[in-house]
């Protein structure tokens, strides 16, 4: 099953730009898998993935993307890909914070964009309020852990997932979650896949305090989908707007959680050339 996944995660790389050039940078933590693509002198953004999605959830955003930045987007150490978890363990938000400035330090970025979608959004957040002087624009896509917690019904969908990973699992939590919408079905199947890998040893999410999220500056673009299941959107929006005076909040419509990034990638790209076009 291991080379089933790994199949279909060159395979999915196979439809990024031909350009796209694939690194590791190494860290105190282990190796962290890069895949860049776009004008190397362009504004840069890096693209941090969820739980589990990895870097090729963003495989249809990176293309739009890539034509007026440098676009990154890499996999998490301790989860699904071709990162390499090795050396000291990540096991604090402090840890995942050393991390990511590893990452940047790797990739000669003094300041970028950044964009995460769930988890990967909460890494984001958490980072713009760790160093706020290399983020210029943020674009969090339905986060999780940032502004409110997750509905109680989507984690007990989730938790035979997890507790007992298997390919049949993860497609039927994650087909509950879609209901049908559109996504991606080679990026679906890589998901399903990864419940045949180690089991993800990533920091847990801490969310912020009020007075914390009060003092982000960095403009902000939160993006919610309509019909996610992990949360309310309209209640998460109007969290968000109360929590930092910076953000800037939008609604998806026929887009759930897991669906957003694929699903949605036209959509997602335009809107993330709008915050970011300023360079």
């Amino acid at each position: 099953m291991t080379d089933a996944f790994f199949a279909a995660y060159a395979a999915l790389l196979s439809r990024w730009p031909a350009e796209v050039e694939s690194s590791h940078l190494d860290s105190p933590y282990g190796r962290t898998r890069v895949h860049a693509c776009g004008p190397r002198e362009a504004p840069p953004v890096l693209l941090i993935p969820g739980g589990g999605a990895t870097s090729l959830v963003w495989t249809s955003v990176a293309g739009p993307l890539a034509r007026d930045h440098r676009v990154y987007a890499m996999d998490l150490i301790g989860d699904a890909g071709r990162s390499v978890a090795r050396g000291r363990r990540m096991r604090t938000v402090a840890d995942a914070m050393d991390w990511l400035d590893t990452v940047l330090d790797g990739l000669g970025l003094a300041k970028t964009h950044l964009c995460g979608h769930s988890y990967g959004g909460w890494l984001a957040l958490a980072y713009a309020m760790h160093a706020p002087h290399r983020v210029d624009r943020l674009a969090l896509l339905d986060p999780t852990d940032c502004f409110a917690g997750m509905k109680p019904a989507y984690l007990l969908h989730a938790a035979p997932s997890l507790l007992l990973p298997s390919p049949a699992r993860v497609r039927s939590f994650l087909g509950w979650e879609i209901a049908g919408l559109p996504v991606d079905r080679e990026w679906l199947e890589l998901s399903a896949l990864a419940a045949r890998l180690p089991r993800p040893r990533i920091v847990l999410p801490k969310r912020p305090r009020p007075e914390e999220l009060r003092q982000v500056a960095t403009p902000t673009l939160v993006l919610l989908a309509e019909r996610s299941r992990t949360h309310d959107a309209s209640l998460l929006a109007d969290a968000a707007r109360r929590s930092m005076p910076s953000v800037t909040v939008d609604v998806v419509a026929s887009a759930s959680h897991h669906s957003l990034p694929t699903g949605a990638s036209a959509e997602i790209a335009g809107r993330l050339s709008s915050l970011l076009g300023a360079g």
